[in-house]
């Protein structure tokens, strides 16, 4: 019997024990962390066997084939032992993959896979297709697989999930954007990132669809470098215009939500859906959560929650969305960031900058200079506030806004020094805003 060790028991590696006992292997699962009650109900369900708080060797070097969590680095010293001896390690939507005849439309991209994958989700469950959605959002794939039946899957793809799927093919791949992100996992070379990022368009065909914006200077330029098998859909404003409304009817808005519109409507024509369903899906859309999501207003200050912005062009894109004077919530988890993308934005739309992390230097080091001379907003200088909790952001926040300013917390960063996700920070913010 081959035996399977999956690393890591979140949702993608619960699910893709489950399904591996379903089809017939010997299962461990070992997390160097807790695994949370949930996923222990769900493999002592199921039969199978872990272990939590360690990665006992004997148990996982004589694997037949890993399944790994997207969060463990291939740095990491088990993985390494495990690659010297040859042994294959695969994500778990590749082993997925393995067992259903569904078609799969992949999303990757820095910044818009969630709005994006969410969107199309959206429109093919309203023409009535038989849809699951997978990858960063929704369950499973894997669990999917092993507990349901569907003709399609939307699967919104990171970069680490990318990096070990080899036999998996997109029928509809699409390429929203890469801008620097996560170059602490690729020894901050960002080609080594690009090159993750385009394993999207692994195994495609002419059947095959590929659909990237091609204003993208990082894809333009790699475009030129390579050959695709699959057939291309470039999209972008100096393209002819696939949408069936005007931007104005456009439920999602800001010039980025355009784009995302786009790349979802180019892969709802591919799949045939009719063109009164794409319109009215649109229209409709209702957004995903911690990305642009109004919260409330408090004494004529609106309070935004984009705590999906962990970098700093989803910052970017946020800042840009803006129409008001800006109080900007921002700081984390410095992932290699270049600040200096947002710098424009900050002079023309920020008066107050509230730092939020454990570690603020890299934020004061780039911004402190921005004190020197007036604001565009304000006249006034720049003002910088230092906070190392949420709490304290938000009540900073509050006394800096004036009736008719915008709080954005778009923090550039991710969220693991002080939270335990993103949705962890957006749901702390939404409740200290909803508390004043």
């Amino acid at each position: 019997m081959k035996r399977i060790v999956v690393l890591g028991a979140g949702e993608s590696g619960s699910g893709a024990a489950i399904l591996a006992k379903e089809k017939g292997f010997d299962v461990f699962v070992s997390d160097c962390g807790t695994i949370s009650e949930p996923y222990r109900a769900l493999l002592d369900q199921n039969g199978v066997r872990w272990e939590d708080g360690q990665h006992t060797e004997d148990l996982i070097l004589n694997a037949d084939e890993i399944v790994k969590s997207p969060g463990i680095p291939l740095t990491a010293p088990l993985i390494q032992k495990l690659q010297a001896q040859g042994t294959p390690i695969i994500s778990e939507i590749e082993f997925a993959s393995r067992y259903t005849k569904a078609k799969m439309i992949c999303i990757t991209g820095s910044n818009g896979k969630t709005t994006t994958t969410s969107l199309i989700y959206y429109i093919l469950r309203q023409a009535g297709l038989n849809v699951g959605l997978a990858g960063n959002i929704g369950n499973s794939l894997a669990l999917q697989v092993a507990h349901e039946d569907h003709d399609y899957y939307v699967i919104e793809l990171s970069s680490f999930q990318l990096d070990n799927m080899y036999d998996f093919k997109a029928d509809i791949a699409i390429l929203l954007n890469i801008t620097p992100d996560h170059l602490d996992r690729y020894d901050y070379k960002f080609q080594n990132y690009i090159d993750a990022k385009f394993r999207i368009t692994r195994n495609q065909t002419k059947e095959d669809s590929f659909i990237y914006w091609a204003e993208d200077p990082v894809i333009d330029r790699e475009m030129k470098k390579i050959q695709l098998g699959a057939t291309l859909y470039p999209y972008g404003f100096s393209q002819p215009n696939p949408l069936p409304v005007s931007e104005e009817e456009l439920a999602l808005k800001g010039r980025h939500n355009v784009l995302n519109s786009m790349a979802a409507t180019i892969a709802a024509n591919v799949l045939n859906i009719k063109k009164d369903i794409i319109r009215e899906s649109l229209m409709t859309f209702q957004g995903v959560e911690h990305r642009l999501q109004y919260v409330a207003t408090v004494k004529g200050v609106r309070y935004i929650n984009d705590s999906k912005a962990t970098n700093v062009n989803s910052c970017w894109y946020a800042l840009e969305s803006m129409t008001t004077p800006t109080v900007l919530i921002l700081g984390g988890k410095d992932k290699g960031n270049d600040y200096s993308e947002i710098d424009d934005l900050v002079r023309e739309k920020c008066h107050t900058l509230i730092f939020m992390g454990l570690h603020n230097e890299k934020l004061h080091e780039h911004f402190d200079p921005f004190t020197r001379n007036p604001s565009p907003v304000t006249g006034n200088p720049l003002q910088i506030i230092d906070t190392d909790n949420l709490h304290d952001a938000v009540q900073g926040a509050y006394q800096a806004a004036q009736d008719g300013d915008t709080v954005l917390l778009s923090p550039c960063c991710a969220s693991f020094d002080l939270f335990k996700s993103y949705e962890d920070r957006g749901e702390q913010f939404m409740a200290a805003v909803r508390a004043l």
